[in-house]
């Protein structure tokens, strides 16, 4: 085995060792970003979601809410003008998934699954969570999801859920007597849940590596064309020049000329040394001759 085909296998060997490690650093953290953008795109949806409660709060419910006196309006509930705003949203993106969970809703359609009603049980015994982070598998892939307590923080909430005697007659008739009532104040009564899907970030991490890799493989093989030029040059020719050179010497040739290498590295060294045994090999040599 030459000396340049062990010097490449030992490259090969560094490089293969050093882009498994860094493939695997660079996927980890190209992973965490995705995930931290996605945690910021929840955090919009989130703010959307807030936004329109607000609005519906303080714009559309003064607006109904005599006519709720006479037939109850749900457009009226900010969770309602909420969920609905967001599933008009869903029309594009029919992934991604937001729901204000309760353990006892009003509206049938806001009990809690039993995968939310975990979650909204772990937030109610630890009201210190801000939020829950998870993943979750659906049937269209794994979801990022993520949970925000909904605790009871206005007394104007107890108005239509605390008791059916002071509810509003209409909402009453629409939904029964039987849910959405005891809640209490600084009560955690559900949770607000959305999920994004985890493939476009995957599928992100994933390009990014193989981008990575193609470049340091592209980087790695025009550094080994130009290590291998400069071994070839600097280290190679002269020394097989030399050994070539030794060969005939040991022959019996002495007409062999000498091999001078310019400069002050190692390989001069060695040609100027060479140089220096020859001559006093052919001063020997003479010397036994007479």
């Amino acid at each position: 085995m030459g000396l340049r085909l062990k010097f490449n296998l030992i490259l090969a060997a560094c490089f293969v060792v050093g882009l498994i490690a860094s493939s695997v650093l660079f996927y980890e953290v190209s992973h965490r970003n995705a995930l931290e953008r996605l945690h910021a795109q929840i955090g919009v949806l989130r703010a959307q979601a807030l936004a329109v409660r607000a609005y519906t709060s303080d714009e559309i419910r003064p607006l109904l809410n005599d006519l709720s006196d006479v037939q109850f309006l749900p457009q009226i509930v900010p969770s309602f003008s909420a969920q609905n705003v967001f599933h008009k949203f869903r029309d594009q993106f029919p992934d991604f998934y937001y729901k204000e969970a309760a353990l006892n809703p009003t509206n049938p359609s806001d009990l809690a699954t039993p995968w939310e009603r975990e979650i909204i049980n772990r937030l109610r015994a630890d009201t210190s969570l801000k939020e829950i982070v998870e993943y979750r598998e659906t049937e269209k892939g794994r979801q990022y999801n993520v949970a925000f307590p909904l605790t009871i923080r206005a007394e104007a909430c107890l108005a239509c859920h605390s008791t059916p005697d002071k509810a509003p007659s209409s909402m009453v008739a629409l939904y029964g007597d039987k849910a959405g009532f005891g809640w209490k104040m600084n009560e955690t009564i559900g949770a607000q849940v959305i999920s994004v899907p985890l493939t476009a970030a995957r599928q992100q991490a994933f390009d990014n590596l193989k981008l990575m890799v193609g470049a340091m493989s592209l980087i790695f093989l025009i550094l080994l064309l130009v290590i291998n030029t400069l071994l070839g040059t600097m280290v190679l020719t002269p020394v097989i020049k030399m050994s070539e050179i030794a060969e005939q010497v040991s022959l019996g040739d002495s007409a062999q000329p000498e091999y001078v290498v310019d400069g002050s590295d190692e390989i001069a060294s060695l040609s100027k040394s060479f140089n220096r045994m020859r001559r006093s090999l052919d001063s020997a040599m003479k010397m036994l001759d007479t």
